[in-house]
């Protein structure tokens, strides 16, 4: 009896074991579930916390992308690069050297264009006695004392054009061979729009306010008031399309005949608001694109064009034609460009690594992302020697990438294979803008004429992002488009050192037109030896 009793106790132990081992297994799955979401969490947190620290930085940041000086002994944590050279490999100093203090420019070099007039300040005449004596002196010659810059303001002047008329007497009194007077007139230079006062000098001021200085159109219409002139914003807006469309176009499409016919290309997009495009609302985003030449040793050639979409296809058939390299930013809708060898941006994923920085952790290089600015700053350092190095020898220029940059990419790649990053975090969007473009990151390393980022085409587009920050948007596709051919003259004008306002006089006095061959239309290029005088 007892025996039962005991047996029945300990079946009573083994359950009650059983239920507590259930119960601390079911404990330990709750523990470990509860860790993965508090891990998931915490990731979580930290992921949005680092958004709202780049957005932060975006908005009261500074916008430069210039990391602190380098610490000695620091960057002994790459020398992974390095380890992967080859040691046969012929090396060259590549350390930075300090720039020289630039020369300050003398008062002749400022102002060497400008007409200088002589002024010589008389002496008093009662100071021409001699004070000692009482003879009259003599002058015996003059002293430099300082120059001043005089601004004498803008005018306008009105220009009335009449006809000469020639009659013949002898007609007249009927001695001739007919019965009717002979009368010739004078030839008039056609007006330049309709029957309207523009004139090429007017719409050459206007074009260059506008789009070189980012003046808008109601501001100049206040200015062309105070000259004396009622003009309004709407009569310079058409002056503006009328000739964009008809003096402008030709020379355009010409640029463009001329751009696909080149090898190296960059391009880049940003956005424009168009208030009047028809299907669409005031508020839709249209496109402004920038294709120039690369950095290829021939004149540069850079073109704007305006689409209501972002659509690769616009790059497509804009680049209908072309066969060679083509750097651009990270946007996919350049794949749609049939033919080419896509290069991708180093900055750009520069950028990527610089916005990935945790904030206040620019100087801890235990932090991947660090790490990535230092890799892509090891690259700039060596491309920008090798630039200085090898000038137009771009054969040479392309030996040398892939003896020094070659090692130094090849280590970066290993590395990236290495990071595991958050998942969504700043780093893990980085990692993989990188990833994506490995193969065309490396694509400059095959002619020594391709560019390492696409710098050039960023800085040939800001000048319509600063001017839109004026004028804000265009009124009118065609707007839009005349916009798109005014910034390519004045962007032509200024790449190669002209004197804008006077080669958009220069163009419209001689007024091309479809008609026009290729070989007419080169005199009117910037880089035409007959502008050269243009120059300042």
């Amino acid at each position: 009896m007892a025996s039962s009793a005991k047996d029945i106790q300990l079946r009573e132990l083994k359950d009650t074991i059983s239920q507590l081992n259930m119960m601390m297994s079911e404990q330990t799955e709750l523990i470990r579930s509860l860790r993965t979401i508090i891990e998931e969490k915490t990731a979580h947190e930290m992921v949005l916390q680092e958004q709202v620290d780049y957005l932060t930085k975006k908005l009261f940041g500074s916008s430069s992308e210039k990391t602190p000086a380098d610490i000695p002994g620091q960057l002994n944590l790459f020398n992974e690069a390095e380890a992967e050279q080859d040691p046969e490999l012929p090396e060259e100093d590549y350390s930075r050297e300090l720039r020289p203090r630039k020369k300050k420019a003398t008062h002749a070099e400022l102002f060497k264009g400008l007409k200088v007039h002589k002024e010589v300040i008389p002496l008093n005449e009662e100071d021409k006695v001699c004070p000692v004596c009482g003879t009259p002196m003599e002058r015996i010659g003059e002293e430099y004392v300082r120059r001043e810059l005089v601004f004498t303001p803008a005018k306008c002047e009105v220009y009335e054009y009449y006809t000469e008329s020639y009659g013949c007497p002898d007609c007249k009194e009927g001695k001739g061979d007919t019965e009717k007077s002979m009368i010739v007139k004078s030839k008039v230079p056609p007006a330049l729009i309709g029957k309207g006062p523009a004139s090429s000098s007017t719409v050459a001021w206007t074009i260059y306010q506008k789009y070189a200085n980012g003046m808008p159109l109601y501001r100049q219409e206040k200015d062309w008031k105070e000259y004396g002139a009622a003009v309004s914003r709407t009569t310079l807006a058409n002056w503006i399309i009328y000739s964009a469309e008809h003096y402008f176009r030709p020379l355009y499409d010409y640029f463009h005949r001329q751009l696909l016919q080149r090898k190296f290309l960059m391009a880049d997009e940003t956005r424009v608001q168009i208030l009047k495009e028809p299907g669409r609302s005031a508020e839709s985003q249209s496109f402004m694109w920038l294709y120039r030449t690369g950095e290829d040793g021939l004149p540069v050639i850079l073109l704007y064009g305006y689409t209501p979409t972002r659509s690769g296809d616009n790059a497509a058939d804009f680049l209908d034609g072309f066969q060679g390299y083509l750097e651009t930013d990270g946007y996919q809708g350049y794949n749609k460009v049939s033919g080419i060898k896509q290069c991708s941006c180093w900055a750009h994923i520069r950028r990527y690594f610089v916005d990935a920085i945790p904030k206040g952790k620019q100087l801890d290089y235990n932090q991947p992302a660090v790490q990535g600015v230092h890799y892509c700053d090891r690259l700039a350092r060596l491309e920008s020697s090798i630039s200085g190095k090898c000038g137009t020898d771009y054969e040479k220029r392309k030996q040398m990438r892939l003896e020094k940059e070659k090692p130094v990419l090849e280590a970066f790649w290993a590395w990236v294979d290495s990071q595991n990053p958050v998942r969504n975090s700043r780093l893990d969007k980085a990692l993989t803008y990188v990833r994506n473009r490995r193969e065309t990151s490396m694509t400059y390393l095959a002619d020594g004429r391709c560019s390492f980022t696409n710098n050039p085409s960023e800085n040939a587009i800001r000048p319509f992002t600063v001017g839109r920050k004026n004028w804000l948007f265009s009124d009118s596709v065609e707007g839009a488009e005349a916009s798109a051919i005014a910034y390519t003259m004045v962007e032509m004008a200024k790449a190669h050192n002209l004197n804008i306002y006077q080669y958009l006089s220069y163009v419209l006095e001689q007024r091309p037109n479809e008609n026009w061959s290729d070989e007419q239309l080169a005199e009117l290029a910037p880089w035409s030896e007959k502008l050269q005088t243009l120059k300042i």
